[in-house]
């Protein structure tokens, strides 16, 4: 007998056309492992787990450790540590408290955090509600966000979606808090948002891991190129834990924490019981050498290495190693986004990753021009690419507006394909604000409007207004990301547009238009019927994302938004689609972003 939750994701899986989503046995509920063959393996003599001793108490006077705002204090387990011997004579100064005491150190209670509540951003940081998941179940969420096939098309909704994971969410019923927020940061990974994946872990106190978070920890910490981020959590993942990846992590972390003999000793025993060959080993061994006193000098050759892992990618990045170009472009997409956050690869290695980013909504428009500031002073840039900089600079600083106008058409017309193009138009968003509107730049208005949006500058974009042609496109963008909308459109004036745009294009319009409830009640389902859009129509994704926006549910109806656009194109998205994601976030209060997802399915189509 099948669950209910379980009966709905499979129906809905079959009307978005995804993967099915029957029940699946036990082992499936682990994420697929991105680390190197035979990192899952037991390892072949596991040693038993000493029991963890019980925290001697704090003696008065000893200094307490200092907690920083937002830092996690993550107590490890450690053997009891012996008193020590008394002196002859008193001391007058008291004894400074060793790193062993400082280890057993018990966090009090009221600086614990529940899994009941996990996330990085609040409502005052523009998170969402913590019941925004409401009353659905956790293991339906749960599922959606396992099999969800990212990225999705929208920019907008790449945005939201990373918004809601980190915000600080109630744990939906029926699911382990520390597994949801699992969940949560491998979905952020597969995305390409390592950052905000990394953010939605720490969250988790380290005495509260599960096996599954420990899973995706590690992955989180390749994607962020960051292995120190494992060394608290190491000694607690192996006393849970038979994977062998972490024998590795325990060498690193001691050659990082400056104990190069315990950590040579532990990377030999490593390679003794083969827990990993190759340049898998050999990687883990180049990270001791990185530590104080590091004395292992360790050369990386890429020969016979037909594919790149996170484990690969993220010490290969940690330690100055660089990718061979080959085995990056077999890589996933995330693996761009992974790139152009990654602060140790040079800004000129990034530049080809950062388009991808900023096409995902990964990278903003102030961390483009932030990028590209940093090529302008770098010395191996390309002529092509310095050349652009100075362009850039020229266009967000000269005071002729037709030398600006002039600048942005060229740096969009120079794109390679229309991912370029879109990331070279959230690069100039702020550039194209600055244009003053006139009716001399009134030919530019669509692309201009178009930039602005990305960087969700509607109120600039609404300055041109007055300029443009009614039934134009950039007065399509204008009709749909107008924040003080009062009066719906007539039937005369969408039909006016369908006139100038393409099947396509108005079907779009149609749809956000509609879904925005910004035309006439009445005339939707005619107009429907005319554009091509079958808004009508029933299945069980409709009718979940349509439940979720009735009960408020605003967490639930981004995931079930981003299931509904789950294609890396915008070619592949059905305005239907478009029609019932705004219509829904509209619904529940995201109305901002309902709006700009709306005007970026006309101006993507």
């Amino acid at each position: 007998m099948r669950f209910g939750w379980a009966a709905s994701l499979g129906a809905i899986a079959l009307a978005v056309g995804g993967v099915a989503l029957a029940a699946q046995s036990q082992d499936r509920d682990a994420p697929e492992s991105l680390l190197p063959e035979g990192f899952g393996d037991p390892a072949p003599a596991p040693r038993p787990a000493e029991p963890r001793p019980r925290p001697a108490p704090v003696q008065p006077g000893a200094p307490a450790p200092v907690q920083r705002p937002g830092e996690i204090v993550q107590p490890l387990p450690t053997a009891p540590v012996a008193a020590p011997t008394p002196s002859p004579t008193p001391s007058p100064t008291a004894t400074p408290m060793s790193a062993a005491d400082l280890l057993e150190y018990d966090l009090p209670d009221y600086a614990r955090r529940s899994t009941a509540r996990v996330g990085a951003i609040g409502l005052a940081d523009g998170g969402l509600s913590p019941n925004a998941f409401g009353t659905a179940d956790g293991r339906f969420l749960q599922g959606l966000m396992r099999r969800l096939d990212a990225p999705v098309a929208s920019r907008w909704l790449s945005i939201t979606l990373r918004r809601m994971l980190v915000s600080r969410l109630d744990t939906p019923r029926g699911v382990n808090g520390a597994d949801f927020a699992a969940e949560r940061a491998w979905l952020l990974l597969r995305m390409g948002e390592a950052t905000a994946a990394r953010d939605v872990v720490n969250g988790v106190d380290t005495e509260n891991f599960t096996p599954k978070l420990e899973q995706v920890a590690m992955q989180v910490a390749m994607a962020n190129a960051d292995p120190a981020m494992l060394c608290p959590l190491q000694p607690f993942a192996m006393e849970r834990s038979r994977e062998t990846g972490w024998r590795l992590v325990e060498a690193m972390c001691a050659g990082l924490s400056g104990e190069p003999t315990r950590a040579g000793e532990l990377i030999d025993s490593a390679r003794r019981r083969r827990a990993a060959t190759g340049i898998d080993l050999l990687l883990a061994e180049k990270v001791l050498g990185t530590g104080a006193q590091g004395r292992r000098a360790v050369t990386i050759e890429w020969d016979g290495v037909d594919r790149l892992s996170a484990w690969r990618w993220g010490l290969a990045t940690a330690t100055g190693v660089a990718v061979p170009d080959e085995l990056m472009a077999e890589a996933g997409p995330q693996v761009r986004g992974w790139v152009a956050l990654a602060p140790a690869i040079a800004p000129v290695a990034r530049l080809r990753a950062a388009d991808w980013a900023a096409s995902q909504g990964v990278l903003s428009n102030l961390a483009m021009v932030d990028l590209w500031s940093q090529i302008e002073d770098a010395d191996d840039r390309s002529a092509t690419d310095a050349s652009i900089a100075r362009d850039l600079r020229s266009a967000y600083s000269s005071a002729d507006m037709a030398e600006r106008v002039t600048l942005l058409n060229q740096l969009w017309s120079d794109a390679a394909d229309p991912r370029q193009r879109f990331a070279r138009q959230v690069l100039a968003a702020r550039a194209a604000a600055g244009v003053r509107p006139s009716a001399e730049q009134a030919e530019a208005a669509t692309d201009l409007i178009a930039s602005m949006l990305t960087a969700g500058l509607d109120r600039p974009a609404m300055r041109w207004a007055r300029y443009v042609e009614p039934g134009s496109h950039a007065w399509a963008l204008i009709a749909l990301v107008d924040p003080d909308a009062r009066r719906p459109l007539g039937s005369d004036a969408v039909n006016d547009y369908s006139a100038t745009a393409d099947e396509r294009r108005a079907a779009m319009f149609l749809a956000g238009i509609a879904g925005l409830g910004r035309v006439e009640a009445d005339d939707i389902p005619s107009l429907a019927q005319s554009f091509g859009v079958p808004i009508g129509a029933d299945n069980a994704w409709v009718r979940a994302i349509r439940g979720a926006a009735e009960r408020g549910e605003a967490a639930t109806v981004v995931l079930l938004a981003a299931v509904g656009m789950q294609t890396p194109e915008w070619s592949a998205v059905a305005p239907q689609a478009v029609f019932h994601i705004v219509a829904a976030l509209n619904a529940v209060g995201l109305e901002g972003e309902a709006r700009m997802i709306a005007a970026e399915a006309v101006a993507r189509s």
